[in-house]
């Protein structure tokens, strides 16, 4: 499935720099205003007891299918989920831009900045370096990129190019092999833009385990910076990373099966929910 995610997503880079050239994209980016600080409201905690959620806006999954029935359409409003999320206590944004797999779409990434003041990341499979200047035209305060999808050398690249936007890179791995070969590049080339994930996906079952965090969190040198993704769903989980000295996560398939995302964050943090 990730191959197959890739190799579209190749094609739809190429389609992108034909209708809007690469030029056309840095007279955006010179335009637009300053990125949030996505690193800083991630890393930031206030006690012992604290665990800083970046809240996810994703309506279907290669695996899942559509979340929810009422997500189908143009009825879907992301700004929504995310003003949810913000009054819930979510300390940044993460929203699916991919259109084919993920039913998101660039645009809204600057509907949920226009929404809320916490800052926001793309989550798509970045491939190309285009990718990161279309990220910052269209509002991105931070971008993901996924180690099992990118050679050594193209992350490299990215992280150079990205701390020069100023966007907050989310490197991800699945597996101890990759974790491996991107940790002697955390923080390369500022520390205060880059933020490691582990996703406890296995990506040959699509199966989900927490435990996968804690088993890879020893081979992670700076733990304040670590993110674990996927497979989140109680309080009680987020006391078992916090156990290990984890306090962000992001969560997304969880909060959005549920009737009232924004309710089901707080509950996550032990809050009272706060309703619109």
């Amino acid at each position: 499935m990730l191959r197959e995610i890739v190799a579209h997503k190749r094609l739809q880079v190429a389609s992108a720099k034909a209708k809007t050239p690469l030029l056309e994209l840095e007279a955006l980016v010179a335009q637009a205003e300053p990125p949030r600080n996505f690193f800083r409201a991630v890393t930031r905690h206030n006690g012992k007891s604290d665990s800083n959620v970046i809240a996810e806006i994703k309506r279907r999954s290669p695996s899942a299918g559509l979340i929810r029935p009422e997500y189908d359409g143009d009825a879907f409003r992301p700004e929504e989920f995310a003003k949810a999320y913000f009054r819930n206590g979510a300390s940044a944004i993460s929203c699916l831009t991919d259109e084919k797999f993920f039913g998101g779409d660039l645009a809204f990434l600057q509907r949920v900045k226009d929404a809320v003041p916490l800052p926001v990341l793309r989550k798509d499979f970045i491939v190309d370096t285009y990718q990161l200047w279309e990220s910052r035209a269209h509002g991105a305060d931070a971008v993901l990129l996924i180690a099992e999808c990118l050679t050594e050398s193209q992350i490299l690249d990215m992280l150079i190019l990205s701390q020069q936007l100023q966007l907050t890179v989310l490197l991800e791995v699945h597996s101890m092999e990759n974790l491996l070969r991107v940790r002697p590049h955390i923080g390369f080339p500022h520390p205060a833009y880059c933020l490691l994930g582990i996703n406890n996906r296995d990506l040959s079952t699509m199966k989900v385990d927490l435990s996968h965090t804690l088993r890879l969190v020893d081979l992670v040198d700076d733990r304040a910076i670590l993110v674990s993704e996927s497979g989140i769903k109680t309080p009680d989980d987020l006391y078992r990373l916090r156990e290990e000295n984890v306090r962000i996560v992001l969560v997304g398939e969880h909060l959005m099966r549920q009737p009232s995302p924004g309710r089901a964050l707080a509950e996550l943090l032990g809050r009272d929910p706060v309703e619109a």
